[in-house]
């Protein structure tokens, strides 16, 4: 098995599904379904390790807007209970290759660094809005809520350094 930090969460077990041991599944791929691409799939329960499961069964459940899965080796409803709340994680090698050279969870955490060499915070997330994808950075300063336009407002993404350069004086939110 890979190490910790290779494993990317793409969801989390929220909810139990009849008597038969499926569970719900909370998902954030695009598409939600997506999800079920990616085997063998990692939970971690808590202060667990994290352990492989593969995933026997699966479909969508309320018109497509949510997801349900049978887990190998959960057969009942009280061994499906056992997992509420844990998160679904893949090896980062299972992704794959992204064009830009990154994807959003690559991000989460890098520092915001503005042009006059000024730490504007952290990214601790991304946001979808339909135009331009958002970081939302979080500093000493507030918070700032940032376009991901490259060669507009990002002018440079190191990810070993974990730094992203960006072109921005809007004003902490």
């Amino acid at each position: 098995m890979a190490d910790a930090a290779d494993k990317l969460i793409v969801g989390k077990i929220n909810g139990l599904y009849g008597v038969q041991g499926w569970v719900k599944v909370f998902s954030h791929t695009d598409p939600i379904e997506n999800i079920f691409r990616y085997q063998p799939w990692y939970l971690k329960c808590g202060r667990d390790q994290w352990r492989p499961v593969t995933v026997r069964a699966h479909r969508t459940h309320m018109g497509g807007r949510a997801l349900v899965a049978q887990l190998e080796g959960v057969h009942d409803r009280e061994q499906a209970r056992a997992l509420m709340g844990c998160e679904i994680a893949i090896d980062r090698d299972q992704l794959p290759h992204s064009e830009d050279g990154y994807y959003w969870v690559d991000l989460i955490g890098c520092e915001v660094i503005d042009q006059h060499g000024t730490s504007l915070g952290k990214v601790v997330n991304m946001v979808e809005t339909g135009g331009h994808d958002v970081m939302r950075v979080r500093g000493e300063s507030g918070q700032h809520l940032i376009p991901l336009v490259e060669g507009h407002y990002v002018t440079r993404v190191d990810l070993p350094a974990r730094e992203i350069h960006v072109d921005w004086d809007g004003v902490a939110d």
